[in-house]
């Protein structure tokens, strides 16, 4: 009889690893999908949040769940939050343009999902990877280093692009066809494209800098202010889940305002009232924010001021605002709303 291999693919919810593991298929290969839960995940919690994302056209949803969906396949969903934070601190290859240590993660994820792979009896592990789609961690020089140093060796295929790089082992034992995988290459997403309507998937996630905060250089330089305002690099799952809401502003060294930008933002950070003092104004409806760092008794008036700015009664000689502390005590603050946008500007993170 003829054993049924098995392979684990890493599905990130795009459409190059969906394209990836319907070639796979084809070819009578039983396969489950893997998703790691880093943090840094777009589709982790911001959907979710933001009330302009509950009511878009096209609503929200978690790509790599749907795309297991629709390929028919089991998907486990592996939290390694705590494992990431040294591929993130201590990156051996770097990081990308932002603070994306694409190289490091790669590698990170694929041991991870060849730890997965022989714990389940799997035979093989699949990517969407694509020659010179990033220039950090996919082109032919780089996807060698990975394959050695994540510990997959030649047991890491990747159908979208197999045929320009060297035989895997399921190629070499007949497991798989080498002749029904692809030699794409390049950015273009054409060919992939085509390859979608040839499969028939209409409705698929569109190619948008990734699905990791870390890309993205608005976070990249709220992660970056948060470690130089604490003195290190260490980071817990609030740090990071409030860098992607809110707008920040740092007036001095010692505090920074995380600033409500819409209804759904503000009842997200309304659970972080007992972890960090709060201010919102009084007879007028506007943001909350949340003072993260430890302000001195004459920064109130300044932070009152800037969260003024923000709310209905900007344009107001004199606001009211209650600051709560984390114990619940209050202090009534009326200030003139800040009127400096150009200061405000800098003070941005």
């Amino acid at each position: 009889m003829t054993t049924q291999r098995k392979a684990v693919a890493l599905i990130s919810g795009g459409l190059d690893s969906m394209l990836a593991v319907k070639l796979i298929q084809q070819q009578g290969i039983y396969v489950e999908g893997i998703n790691f839960f880093t943090g840094f995940c777009v589709e982790g919690h911001t959907h979710a949040i933001r009330d302009k994302d509950k009511h878009a056209e096209k609503p929200k949803r978690n790509n790599a769940l749907w795309t297991a969906e629709q390929l028919g396949i089991k998907l486990h969903i592996i939290d390694v939050i705590e494992e990431y934070k040294n591929v993130l601190i201590n990156p051996k290859h770097g990081y990308g343009t932002n603070m994306n240590p694409c190289m490091d993660c790669k590698i990170f994820m694929i041991s991870k999902a060849k730890q997965w792979m022989i714990e389940n009896c799997f035979d093989f592990i699949i990517t969407g990877e694509v020659i010179g789609q990033r220039p950090m961690s996919q082109n032919k020089f780089k996807l060698p280093i990975i394959s050695k140093q994540s510990g997959a060796d030649d047991l890491l295929v990747r159908p979208l692009c197999a045929k320009n790089l060297e035989a895997t082992l399921p190629e070499r034992e007949g497991w798989i066809q080498r002749d029904a995988l692809c030699s794409i290459t390049g950015r273009s997403r054409k060919p992939q494209f085509a390859m979608a309507k040839e499969f028939g998937f209409t409705d698929f996630a569109q190619p948008a800098g990734g699905c990791c905060f870390l890309t993205d250089k608005y976070y990249s330089a709220k992660l970056v202010d948060l470690w130089q305002a604490q003195g290190h690099k260490e980071y817990e799952l609030d740090d990071i889940m409030l860098l992607k809401v809110g707008r920040h502003i740092r007036p001095k060294p010692h505090f920074k305002l995380i600033i409500s930008r819409e209804e759904g933002e503000g009842r997200f950070m309304q659970g972080y009232r007992h972890e960090f003092m709060s201010v919102q104004a009084t007879g007028f409806k506007g943001s909350i924010t949340l003072v993260d760092g430890v302000p001195m008794p004459e920064d109130l008036p300044l932070i009152a001021s800037i969260v003024a700015r923000y709310g209905q009664g900007k344009n107001e000689d004199l606001v009211t605002l209650t600051l709560t502390q984390k114990d619940g005590s209050t202090q009534e603050l009326k200030v003139k709303p800040f009127d400096d946008d150009a200061q405000l500007a800098a003070w941005q993170v």
